[in-house]
């Protein structure tokens, strides 16, 4: 045991790059057969009258090896802790998420439009019995509001505009842009609207576009053309249409709007057997129909100089509609059942 030695045992510990390795120094320097013990095994060969000194130069050894080590780990644990960043190594894969499947719907309903001119717009959810009733040709008490299923808000009645509601219809919106602009006007208003019911084609919640077109000479072909652009767009080009006389307050003619098959391509049979998805060639789409004049009076407009025609579609009904989604309940789309969702 010599200087030198010391020197050696001491500079093995600095050199150790890990844990590891200082481990392994460790033990062979303070285990049970390492070079602590060795030295200490010797002391029986030493003279008697050195071994006093002898031992306490092992002991000053062994506590400058132990205090080294404990400062080494000290070290590398620290080192340890700090972050390392390789910035040639390839970047993390995430999860990825995608848009709700309503939402791209919504968003290809509005870009075909927005092709034919009609401006996006938004008006409230939470609306005035007013703007949902009154302004469209349907004032208290008239019977044709008892087929609306309204949810209505607590809160105090105004004496202008009524009780306040959850929009049951985005029609509510045609007083608003009459009033906000004037002719031409080429509307599309996609929102929520609220109606108390609950099966496999309604939910409360759901989602309407409603369609307006006022300027001079606007009449029912324009609105056939219109609806005939949008269904060959979203639907595909050999789809077709036919308009089925109705009645809706705020529209005069009305239609319901009626869609071909797309599983039995029209013809209402598949091998010989009625079509199980439209038992006659046509399923219903929306509901359409010139603007009443009243509802035009009511927004502002001359209806001497013009008219105008309007229509209200469900975005989640167009998506059941399309065959290759598959969709037979709509429910499945508010579940958040992440099976369905992964699909899209």
């Amino acid at each position: 045991m010599n200087d030198v030695s010391e020197n050696t045992y001491l500079e093995n510990i600095n050199k150790a790059k890990t844990t590891d390795e200082l481990k392994k120094i460790e033990i062979e320097l303070l285990g049970r057969n390492g070079v602590i013990n060795n030295l200490l095994k010797k002391i029986k060969d030493i003279p008697p009258d050195q071994k006093r000194e002898y031992g306490q130069k092992v002991n000053s050894l062994k506590k400058k090896i132990e205090e080294k080590i404990e400062e080494k780990k000290q070290i590398l644990k620290k080192n340890s802790t700090k972050s390392f960043f390789d910035k040639t190594l390839p970047g993390k894969t995430y999860p990825k998420g995608s848009l709700h499947p309503l939402t791209y719907i919504i968003e290809e309903i509005a870009e075909i439009f927005s092709s034919l001119g009609f401006i996006r717009v938004s008006y409230p959810e939470v609306e005035w019995e007013y703007f949902s009733f009154e302004a469209l040709n349907m004032p208290k008490g008239h019977p044709a509001r008892d087929d609306f299923e309204t949810f209505f808000i607590d809160f105090p009645e105004n004496k202008q505009y009524g009780k306040m509601v959850l929009s049951p219809h985005t029609s509510s919106g045609q007083n608003r842009e009459m009033k906000r602009t004037t002719p031409p006007i080429r509307m599309i208003n996609i929102a929520k609207t609220y109606r108390p019911n609950w099966d496999t084609t309604h939910t409360p919640m759901f989602h309407q576009f409603e369609g307006l077109c006022i300027d001079k000479n606007i009449n029912i072909t324009h609105l056939k053309g219109t609806i005939n652009y949008f269904v060959k767009k979203f639907f595909g080009p050999k789809r077709t249409i036919r308009l089925r006389p109705a009645h809706f307050q705020f529209t005069e003619p009305s239609f319901e709007i009626d869609v071909s098959c797309g599983v039995c391509g029209g013809t209402g049979e598949i091998n010989n057997k009625k079509c199980k998805v439209c038992k006659s060639g046509w399923l219903e789409l929306a509901g359409a129909g010139m603007v009443h004049p009243n509802v035009l009076k009511a927004g502002g407009i001359d209806v001497n100089k013009y008219s105008g025609w309007a229509f209200g579609f469900g975005p989640e009904r167009c998506m059941m509609m399309r065959e290759e989604m598959a969709i037979d309940d709509i429910r499945i789309l508010y579940s958040g059942d992440i099976r369905f969702l992964e699909n899209f």
